[in-house]
């Protein structure tokens, strides 16, 4: 612990407030240090009662028992010289056996009177076996010597362990105090290696960021090939209807505007350029889809019952990300569900909540300009050569449409699923006019406009404000580990003519 303080204490710069808190209150906890590196073996067993605990020196009884152990041997011996010198026998032998223990053996071929304190334990043919008392007693200590060892020490750790007990409140706190100081030097390092910026928090309701990053999915692909975006909302702009072709990064977009918010109020740096936050009170999210099987709710259930907590638990300091509400039913269904959903966080009593709603309800988007509050957001794709770029920029206004054949393509469902659906989609357009969707909507919102689907093109730019050359398209869908030689010097040759062409 005194290393880590003087770490803090010795920094040149000027120690934040927060640090100056943990350093005044620090306990260096130095009394039970020292008694635990004077009593704590260096590398102790891996369980307590196996002995070997406590360093020589700790304890004398335990320092007895553990010469005992370790040299009883040479104790046997040395007594058994003792006997030789003193009876003037030398060819007096030492033995042993389970059933008599220790012993003294006087051969009959050498004769020789033992001495008086000798005992007799057994005769035999051609010698004479003896024990004493302090044989007798040399070897009962020795037999229990390793038993009695492992007692003490048990007995000597409780005893190191009760004192520690009574300083349980010091050592928690401190255990609280290293926490803390883990917490803030772990955020740290993070806003260092991966240059996030400090955010600016105050009490009104907008937020903005500049070149806003999820820093998991920027973590994964890295920091090169992550696209960062812009976000603003504010009294005007409270509810963002964003869409955009799946896997075009939507809840991306939803999710790392939540951890930047969240990260914010920890009292942490963020994957942002610039942050300037509206302090929130809670963020709800309603990302993703699951089910539970054991309690018998479907996916669509579980979906429902996370909106309904965020209609009745969302205040107008929330923060609300919502996608895709209403995909778990019927078309209908489910719009009318999105529709009303968007409606009420928009509309509600006593201010509208902020929120995030992705959604492929294109017919949602004629909301904006007739509810207050409500703006359309989509994420930036290009169509070039039948293929569809994802461009992962966040910009204003609605997309045409989901893409959602495409996607499937790229997802490697069989060429004629994917032409049979085109057909379809393509009847199905046609009757868009007439459907009893466009029909009933213009009455629930007077005036509305419903966006007209754009005719598909054999090349076309969807939302993008600067073009894009053609050659950079072509290496970004290129997979090198995918090519032969061969097909690697055809692209090649490919990409020298894409090189002189215009951008698309």
């Amino acid at each position: 612990l005194p290393p880590v303080k003087s770490a803090i204490t010795s920094s040149d710069a000027d120690t934040p407030r927060v640090l100056r808190s943990i350093t005044e209150h620090w306990d260096d906890l130095g009394d039970h240090a020292a008694t635990l590196q004077k009593a704590l073996a260096d590398d102790p067993p891996q369980f307590i009662t196996e002995g070997g605990l406590f360093k020589q020196g700790y304890n004398a009884e335990l320092d007895e028992l553990l010469d005992l152990v370790e040299h009883g041997e040479n104790r046997v011996k040395a007594l058994l010289d003792e006997e030789q010198k003193a009876s003037g026998i030398s060819k007096l032998k030492l033995g042993y056996n389970r059933v008599f223990g220790y012993y003294f053996e006087l051969s009959k071929a050498v004769g020789g009177t033992p001495p008086e304190h000798f005992i007799r334990r057994q005769t035999l043919a051609n010698a004479e076996r003896f024990t004493t008392v302090r044989l007798k007693e040399l070897e009962e200590k020795l037999l229990s010597a390793a038993d009695r060892r492992k007692s003490l020490e048990y007995k000597l750790f409780q005893q190191l362990r009760g004192a520690l007990a009574e300083a349980r409140p010091r050592i928690l706190f401190m255990a609280d105090m290293l926490a803390q100081l883990d917490y803030w030097q772990s955020l740290a390092e993070t806003a260092v290696r991966h240059n996030w910026s400090r955010p600016v928090l105050h009490t009104g309701q907008s937020i903005t960021i500049r070149e806003g990053r999820h820093p998991i999915v920027e973590g994964i692909i890295g920091e090169a090939a992550f696209v960062p975006n812009d976000l603003h909302m504010d009294e005007d702009r409270r509810l963002l209807l964003i869409t955009g072709p799946n896997m075009a990064g939507k809840s991306t977009v939803l999710r790392q505007t939540a951890l930047i918010c969240l990260l914010a109020q920890m009292g942490s740096f963020v994957p942002a350029r610039e942050a300037q936050l509206g302090l929130c009170d809670r963020i709800f999210s309603r990302v993703g889809a699951s089910d539970n099987l054991a309690q018998g709710q479907s996916t669509f259930m579980v979906e429902m019952m996370e909106t309904a907590r965020i209609l009745r638990q969302a205040t107008k300091r929330s923060l609300v990300i919502l996608d895709e509400i209403g995909r778990g039913t019927s078309t209908f269904d489910g719009l009318a569900l999105a529709w009303a959903v968007a409606e009420e966080l928009a509309r509600r009593a006593g201010g509208s909540i902020r929120t995030l709603f992705a959604t492929h309800y294109h017919e949602l988007t004629a909301l904006e300009g007739k509810i207050p509050g409500v703006h359309t957001m989509n994420i930036a794709i290009r169509e070039w050569n039948g293929e569809i770029v994802f461009l992962r920029r966040l910009i204003p206004g609605p997309s045409d449409r989901s893409y959602g054949i495409e996607v499937a393509r790229l997802a490697g469902v069989p060429q004629p699923v994917v032409q049979r659906a085109r057909e379809i989609l393509a009847q199905l357009e046609q009757n868009k006019s007439s459907s009893p969707v466009r029909q009933v909507m213009p009455n629930l919102l007077p005036g509305i406009q419903l966006p007209e689907s754009k005719p598909k093109k054999a090349v076309e730019e969807v939302a993008v404000a600067e073009p894009e050359h053609p050659l950079l398209v072509a290496l970004r869908d290129t997979n090198p580990d995918a090519l032969t030689p061969l097909e690697a010097l055809k692209r090649i040759t490919e990409w020298k003519l894409l090189w002189g062409a215009p951008k698309q």
